[in-house]
């Protein structure tokens, strides 16, 4: 299975491991190379757990027996860490993009370039795709996904021609969708515009800012003292999310403050700016060029009245 180097390894590594002998999680699994450079890190006391929905990444586990491969979803942390007796990890880490795999793979239906089905699930267990969301969702709510998760102008025109042709017959392929949309498109737009697209189609499949929402919540609570998160995202709605909930622990509101008027806050950014990838990773992998790593580290409670 074809699985690139992952983006801002040695960056993303460095940053999460702060003693070797610790316990980590690696939220994103994939083709297991942050894995795999975590366990080089580790002494033979370390211990990392790894989750991934995605069955074909079973095919990736790693023989070490301080690993373990857990098939679920991240949202899932707290209670499958409980399970194998675990309360509090020194670092998680959070790889959010798609996998090389799963984009290069024509019949999971992530990508423009191949004919396939319409499909983008990562847990491939779970009944609805993205041919369900087009073909039974409201326009109201398609209209929605379009505009917020795509970030699509102009998301109720497109809306509506997918509603009007999918009465005369319903969307299933990657070529039902494009062939719709391709003519009203200017050849030069159509990339980009089927990437925002696709991408909309993918985020809800997957419910991927909710899982998102639910990972980082769980964080500062499994996140001991002194211990790091670690979060790789790939478009403006993570990154705005992982951003706040970094500085505020939060949302949306303010935090708490003190008899003294200071903020609760359950963490500390380790970076005054964004950490992107150099132009030489870029270049080699021209996936890394969206890529935005934050850092933070677990503030003690006593530290934070």
């Amino acid at each position: 299975m074809t699985y690139h180097r992952p983006v801002l390894l040695e960056n993303s590594v460095d940053g999460l491991i702060t003693d070797p002998s610790g316990v980590y999680v690696d939220c994103t699994f994939g083709g297991g190379g942050h894995s795999r450079e975590i366990l080089e890190r580790l002494s033979s006391e370390g211990k990392l757990y790894a989750f991934d929905q995605d069955a074909d990444a079973v095919a990736n586990n790693l023989q070490d027996s301080r690993f373990q491969l857990i098939q679920q979803n991240f949202r899932y942390l707290k209670n499958y860490l409980r399970f194998y007796g675990v309360s509090q990890v020194d670092g998680v880490l959070a790889d959010l993009g798609v996998s090389s795999h799963q984009f290069d793979t024509a019949e999971r239906g992530f990508s423009t370039r191949f004919e396939g089905d319409l499909d983008m699930r990562m847990n491939q267990n779970q009944k609805r795709t993205a041919a369900t969301l087009l073909n039974e969702l409201s326009e109201h709510d398609l209209a929605v996904i379009f505009r917020n998760y795509g970030e699509l102008t102009a998301a109720k025109k497109w809306v509506r021609m997918v509603v009007e042709q999918r009465a005369k017959k319903p969307f299933d392929t990657i070529s039902s969708l494009k062939s719709l949309i391709e003519p009203h498109i200017s050849p030069n737009k159509r990339n980009k515009f089927f990437a925002q697209l696709f991408q909309a189609l993918r985020i809800e499949v997957n419910e991927e800012m909710h899982a998102l929402e639910e990972l980082l919540l769980q964080t500062k609570d499994i996140i001991k003292p002194g211990g790091r998160l670690v979060v790789i995202s790939y478009h403006s709605l993570e990154d705005r999310m992982v951003k706040r909930y970094m500085k505020t622990g939060l949302f949306a509101g303010e935090p708490e403050r003190d008899l003294y008027g200071n903020y609760y806050t359950p963490f500390e950014v380790l970076q005054n700016k964004v950490i992107i990838p150099e132009d030489e990773e870029i270049e080699s992998n021209p996936r890394a060029r969206s890529a935005k790593m934050r850092i933070a580290t677990r503030k003690n409670d006593t530290n934070n009245i």
